[in-house]
């Protein structure tokens, strides 16, 4: 599951094989922000991810029920959080992490600039004294309730994917997921957590990996039989020919170009479909029966737990995908040593763990000085220029060749 948690929001995606969900409807111009169903369709191919306001700037407040409340409001940049100092009044998430002891208030934005912890404080006691708690235990609930949000998000996300947490991890990324990706992963039992390099800056390597591609559709509504086959090879190929125009116009020679074939199918009477990829080059020789219906079967029942293999078949959409090669990243892998990871260690701070009582003296590591094959044990926190990990206690850390914090739980490896 990938975590993108910055300034504003948090987004969650699942990856199954390497790849996300698409879907075909997008909506834009939301009444509620967040709100499926409150805004305009658009029938454009999106990544299938759950999106809620939960980011570093995302404003705290009580409701009318005298609750804990955390965004979707936002400080944004300007002002920004309290403990940015310029101006900003209102508690945010990023304010209760410096409170809490996550960040390092010398060493924001790699020391270029410093927080302001008085106004975080100041702030973050607009919370605490209406609901009788010191500013510490204000600064904690804040921490609890966005938290929650996300983890109650993200497993809804997975469930409708029809996944299961237990069987996968969390990869956090943005300046804020390496700080709570902890707290979520562990919430939901996941295998653990991976926070990779430069995480502030991470979601750019998305656009420098992905292929050029472009995607067409053509409504074929019709009963599924043997003889549609021959007729879905001709759409196929009349899709297939637009797609090479297109790629041919943005520079992709012809032995490069992919086609990628799909069909949104459905048992018969039903009134929503899912997207089945279909790996033959010719439809017109595939049994029907034997070949392609079971491919449906098996994707519906991954996600619904059941398939009625009794009944027929639909076809709404035909899909095709025309894309370009991928283009060939290489990373710089991190220096493998001997050395204990200890040499990493460039001081000490309190950081707050519930688990633990409340703050605790915990070990920061200079993550440019955490060669490839270091391991050690949380709790702990490990710091650079656009981003801050906070690793929980009863873990274990290893770093890999491309200085990703790989984070197992220790307790369900014993278990």
């Amino acid at each position: 599951v990938s975590f993108d948690m910055g300034g504003t929001t948090a987004k969650m995606c699942l990856i199954k094989d390497g790849s996300p969900t698409v879907t075909d409807t997008f909506e834009i111009a939301r009444v509620h922000r967040f709100k499926r169903g409150s805004g305009m369709p658009v029938r454009v191919p999106t990544i299938e991810l759950i999106e809620i306001g939960a980011g570093g700037g995302s404003i705290a407040r009580i409701d009318e029920l005298g609750l804990l409340k955390v965004g979707p409001e936002s400080a944004g940049a300007d002002p920004g959080p309290a403990c940015y100092g310029q101006g900003g009044t209102e508690p945010t998430v990023t304010d209760a992490d410096a409170l809490l002891g996550y960040l390092n208030p010398d060493y924001f934005l790699g020391g270029r600039m410093s927080l302001d912890l008085k106004a975080a404080e100041s702030a973050m006691a607009r919370l605490a004294e209406p609901l009788g708690l010191s500013v510490t235990e204000a600064a904690h609930g804040l921490f609890r309730v966005v938290n929650e949000n996300m983890i109650s998000a993200t497993r809804v996300h997975i469930a409708e994917q029809g996944g299961d947490p237990r069987r996968l991890k969390l990869i956090a990324f943005g300046g804020a997921g390496p700080m709570h990706a902890h707290a979520i992963a562990h919430a939901l039992k996941m295998e653990g957590y991976i926070c990779p390099a430069s995480a502030g800056v991470a979601s750019a390597m998305g656009f420098l990996t992905a292929p050029a591609a472009f995607e067409y559709a053509r409504t074929f509504m019709a009963r599924l039989e043997q003889t549609t086959l021959p007729e879905l090879d001709k759409v196929y190929a009349e899709l297939e020919e637009q797609g090479r125009e297109t790629l041919l116009e943005a520079g992709v020679p012809a032995d490069e170009m992919t086609f990628t074939r799909q069909a949104d199918l459905r048992h018969v009477g039903q009134g929503y479909e899912i997207v089945v990829t279909l790996p033959f080059e010719k439809l017109a020789d595939v049994q029907l029966d034997e070949d392609l219906a079971p491919r449906f079967f098996e994707q519906y029942e991954s996600v619904y737990g059941h398939a009625h293999k009794h009944l027929g078949l639909e076809i709404t959409t035909c899909r095709l995908t025309a894309s370009g090669p991928k283009p060939s990243i290489n990373l710089n892998p991190v220096q493998t040593s001997v050395s204990h990871p200890d040499v990493a260690i460039k001081g000490t701070r309190q950081a707050y763990f519930s688990d633990l009582g409340g703050f605790t003296e915990v070990p920061l590591y200079d993550r440019s000085k955490l060669a490839a094959g270091s391991i050690f044990e949380g709790p702990a926190i490990v710091e650079e220029i656009d981003s801050t990990a906070v690793i929980g206690p009863g873990t274990r850390v290893e770093i890999d060749h491309y200085a990703n914090l790989n984070v197992t739980f220790i307790e369900e490896e014993k278990s």
